[in-house]
């Protein structure tokens, strides 16, 4: 007894009778957390394609209505755009099927916003506000029957109403009847319309 306690190993009495079998249940454990862990790794589940990040996939531009200036499949003021993954990609197409792509396969359809038109045309409307505003047809024209004939009536309010109106109409706060927006070129100039509604809020200001 004294010559292994010399050894370097501790006596029986002096040794804590259950520590291995606890270094043992701790071993036990962690190698069965490692191998879960390893497993949920190896089965990771393939994404889906709209789920791929930024450069991962290219989108097509959509193709435009000559009419209506607006994406032909516009529907409940949306439109999708076919979406290509890039080469070597993998992942669930929008028919849920697991797929390795090449660069030429419709991974998804990804949705993008567009106007509901009425055929009111911005260039129009204009035209008629700067040219015959005095007589009210650009109410006329956007179904503001009232409103024209009493321009019409009063020579556009003696001119100072034909002027409120073409800025108005210009600056397109003035929008026909039916709730609908201009027909205006898909790739040119337009205003977008701020407003604070439930989606956005005020940034309260911070002072130093």
């Amino acid at each position: 007894m004294a010559a292994a306690w010399l050894a370097g190993q501790a006596p029986p009495a002096a040794r804590p009778p259950g520590l291995l079998r606890i270094l043992w249940l701790v071993t036990v454990a962690a190698g069965h957390w490692g191998a879960a862990a390893s497993g949920a790794v190896g089965s990771e589940e393939t994404p889906k394609c709209e789920d791929l990040r930024v450069g991962q996939y290219i989108c097509k531009e959509p193709l435009i209505n000559d009419a209506t200036q607006e994406p032909v499949n516009c529907t409940n003021y949306t439109a999708h755009v076919q979406c290509f993954p890039a080469p070597n990609i993998i992942c669930k197409d929008y028919s849920g099927n697991e797929t390795h792509f090449t660069g030429n396969e419709v991974g998804f359809y990804k949705p993008i916003p567009c106007r509901n038109v009425n055929g009111y045309s911005y260039k129009v409307a204009v035209a008629l506000s700067l040219f015959l505003g005095w007589l009210g047809a650009d109410r006329f024209y956007l179904g503001y029957p009232a409103l024209g004939l009493l321009k019409f009536c009063t020579v556009g309010f003696c001119g100072i109403g034909s002027l409120i109106d073409f800025v108005l109409i210009s600056m397109q706060i003035v929008g026909p009847s039916d709730g609908s927006s201009y027909i205006i070129d898909y790739y040119g100039t337009r205003l977008t319309r701020l407003s604070i509604t439930n989606e956005t809020f005020r940034k309260t200001q911070l002072y130093p």
